[in-house]
């Protein structure tokens, strides 16, 4: 085994080592056709039976993980040799799918590969799969596959309502996206009745025939059951929520205080008065800040958790935090990344305790540049904590504060620095999108009581000001060191909705370009649109037509989003891995100097780029659909009222009203415009009654009347009572699809009410928890 270059690792961690993975991978791709584990065993020159079946073992593993495919006559090939795409399965409520490509790659144009709905009856939402492009859909644009091999299962369990029916027993799941009802194995008992919510382990997994097979795992409850809606989000979404006993037992070794030992050789900023500003109900406290000033501007010092001294790589601890990927927010309840005895504990930067922390320390000119800046390994003691409507009243209100008064100096430094920032901030033409969220109020029984809407203040964008530029500064030096780490790029205007939204603006008298769109652009556009009562449903019209965040180890990107060509996340390790990551990094260079020792890849950076990146999208998912929960539960108790609203989406089949201040979405179905035919006209994204020449369009003001909530699918229905805006046009004009809309209540036409959404809009009811620190 002189041959393989991995011999050495392997031995250290097998008594009786074979070939390691990439020497098998490497044999497979000299390989001018499918090759056998006969041939593969000839190859290694094999004779005891356990290093054979040892090999076996890791050929399965490796189709598996997705590395090598074996053919039906059970022959091995590698990916590259069949050209396959391989990725992550979307699926659509409609039955059809796309397939999101790994590492970036995509069909032609740019875009996710589709998979028809034949395609999809042995997939399920999630899963991972390897695809092969067979032809080009016309109509969608992009490239379509056939499934090849499904690579990893995304569901181990599913969570649905419990039925029976002509003494057939199934779980219809929760989730829309998984489509196929999963049938009950008679094999195993249960005690479900008629509509409980279960968690079913998915025992058989649907193929091109036969849908998925399971058992009742548990029994999680009743849908008005306190508590439902996030119990339902963290078993639907598959989200970590329990420490495993190696975790458990780690944690038992972690101290309660920081041991003197671990504050020796570091930079001794406890004379600082730091403080840390945060929400009322925050409970881990990862960011502290302290400025001064100098000759030419600020010192700006920002203190995070030192979370890599305690959390070490391939740690029990680690383990999980990689799973995690992040902490969750729902309203009202928390899933932490980390252990608590860290997160709340020993890495939160509690006031008046000895902490240890990394620090970025920034020279920051008068108009906001950052001149200079270095990292150090740092011992700090919060001076105070803070939060951020007393710091807001204390700064800009002149209010009274005991907390406050003694550090007024110390915060208006902050004040002033934070001016400078956000003026470089204006200069560069970030995009500034000012998105309001929602707090949930429960009663004693944790049931939803009240919905209000939360505005960020002054002290959130002064904290966020400086976690940007702390962010900049990290980014800076691990591409300086060129140390593989984690940078949180974002690539700007998704080219399929950019038009769309030119069209869109132009309704309100904003010209923009469709090519080559800058920062600046949406920043001008935002400008000229910030006075109009429309403003919030114009934002986020805008802010739909961008490319999601991610993070990937990609030095060119950068952030669209801010106008940075360099940006990273610093400023969360105890609630974000890739941070965690990047404080490796920079601890990596601080101790040695030396980036050719770094524990991590380009490689292995691009993969937990990708699973951050994913459990993030996961986290929001879950956090959604929770909210929409709440949302749907409140309007229940509201059925038959009247609210204001605004128009913010208009379809075939009616238009979407958001309700002021509650931020709650539904759908006032083109059947229940009385007394008239109404066509739709796509171009301006509006209804025009045939007859009366009657309009509805994007913005319009209206009164509505809450008529139905669906828990189910979590739909609500609108009645429109009033519109504040009177519009008619001439009688003949035509809409941009020429036909009469038939007084149905189809959702839409010849649709079920469970696919009425089919464009995407009908899951609108947004709106997110305070509890969700808002950091960038």
């Amino acid at each position: 085994m002189s041959k393989d270059p991995y011999h050495q690792r392997e031995a250290e961690n097998y008594d009786r080592p074979i070939a390691s993975r990439e020497y098998l991978l490497e044999l497979i791709n000299q390989q001018k056709a499918p090759t056998s584990i006969d041939h593969l065993i000839e190859i290694l020159d094999y004779r005891a039976e356990s290093d054979i079946e040892a090999l076996g073992r890791r050929l399965k593993a490796m189709v598996r993980d997705g590395q090598v495919f074996r053919n039906r006559r059970g022959g091995f090939l590698s990916f590259e040799h069949m050209d396959l795409v391989k990725g992550y399965v979307q699926a659509h409520v409609d039955g059809f799918g796309f397939l999101s490509p790994e590492s970036g790659g995509k069909g032609k144009g740019g875009k996710d590969v589709f998979i028809p709905a034949h395609e999809m009856r042995k997939l399920m939402n999630g899963d991972k799969a390897a695809v092969k492009i067979t032809g080009f859909d016309s109509r969608r644009e992009r490239d379509e596959g056939h499934v090849v091999a499904v690579l990893e299962r995304a569901h181990q369990s599913v969570v649905g309502r419990y039925y029976r029916e002509k003494g057939i027993h199934f779980v219809i799941p929760d989730d829309k996206r998984i489509i196929q009802d999963i049938l009950l194995s008679p094999d195993y008992d249960h005690n479900a009745r008629q509509g409980d919510i279960v968690l079913v382990r998915i025992l058989e997994y649907p193929d091109q025939h036969n849908p998925p097979i399971g058992m009742i795992e548990s029994i999680l409850g009743k849908e008005n059951d306190p508590g439902m809606e996030v119990t339902i989000a963290i078993n639907t979404h598959g989200i970590p929520h329990k420490w495993n006993e190696a975790v458990v037992e780690q944690v038992k070794s972690i101290p309660a205080e920081v041991a003197e030992q671990d504050k020796q050789g570091r930079l001794d900023l406890r004379d600082k008065p730091f403080v840390t500003i945060d929400g009322a109900d925050a409970r881990d406290f990862d960011d502290a800040v302290y400025c001064e000033p100098t000759a030419d501007g600020f010192r700006l010092f920002v203190a995070i958790a030192d979370v890599s001294h305690y959390v070490l790589k391939d740690s029990a601890i680690d383990a999980e935090a990689v799973e995690r990927g992040t902490s969750v927010y729902f309203p009202g309840e928390v899933i932490p990344m980390l252990p608590e005895v860290l997160s709340n504990g020993l890495c939160s930067l509690n006031p008046k305790v000895d902490r240890l922390v990394m620090v970025c320390e920034m020279d920051i000119g008068s108009s906001g540049a950052i001149k200079n800046y270095q990292f150090h390994q740092a011992l700090i003691h919060s001076h105070a904590r803070l939060i951020y409507d007393q710091v807001a009243e204390f700064l800009f209100n002149n209010a009274a504060d005991e907390t406050c008064e003694p550090l007024r100096h110390d915060l208006q430094n902050l004040k002033f620095v934070y001016q400078a920032l956000a003026k470089a901030r204006k200069k560069r033409h970030a995009i500034e999108f000012d998105t309001r969220e929602v707090v949930f109020e429960y009663n004693e029984q944790r049931k939803i009581e009240n919905i209000h809407p939360y505005a960020r203040n002054e002290a959130h964008l002064i904290i966020e000001e400086c976690m940007i530029a702390a962010n900049i500064c990290a980014a800076k030096f691990l591409k300086k060191h060129k140390i593989p780490a984690l940078y949180r790029i974002h690539e700007g205007p998704n080219p399929d909705k950019v038009q769309g939204m030119v069209e869109f603006l132009a309704v309100y008298g904003v010209r923009m370009g469709v090519g080559n769109l800058q920062p600046q652009d949406y920043a001008e556009a935002l400008q000229q649109v910030s006075d109009l009562p429309e403003f919030e449903m114009i934002q986020t019209v805008m802010l739909r037509s961008m490319l999601q965040a991610s993070y990937s180890p990609d030095t060119k990107t950068g952030h669209f989003g801010l106008a940075l060509q360099d940006y990273a996340h610093f400023t969360s390790p105890i609630r974000r891995y890739p941070d965690l990551l990047v404080h490796r990094g920079i601890r990596h260079v601080l101790q040695t100097q030396n980036q050719q020792a770094f524990a991590y890849d380009v490689n292995a950076m691009t993969a937990l780029g990708e699973s951050c990146s994913r459990f993030e999208r996961r986290a929001e998912d879950a956090t959604r659909e929770a909210a929409d929960w709440l949302k749907c539960e409140y309007l229940q108790k509201h059925v038959g009222q009247q609210f204001s609203g605004i128009v913010t989406s208009v379809t075939s089949f009616g238009m979407f009203v958001q309700l002021e201040d509650l931020m709650i979405d539904g759908l006032v179905h083109v059947t229940s415009l009385k007394r008239d035919y109404y066509q739709f006209d796509a171009v301006h994204h509006r209804l025009i009654g045939e007859s009366s020449g009657r309009v509805y369009q994007l913005g319009d003001q209206v009164e509505v009347q809450v008529a139905r909530v669906d828990m189910d699918e979590r739909k609500i229905d609108f009645d429109l009572i009033s519109s504040s805006h009177a519009r008619f046009i001439g009688k003949d004009v035509k809409s941009s699809r020429g036909k009469r809309k038939k007084p149905s209540r189809d959702y839409p036409a010849g649709k079920s009410r469970k696919s009425r959404d089919k464009t995407g809009k009908g899951k609108g009811k947004r709106g997110k928890s305070s509890n969700r620190r808002k950091r960038k």
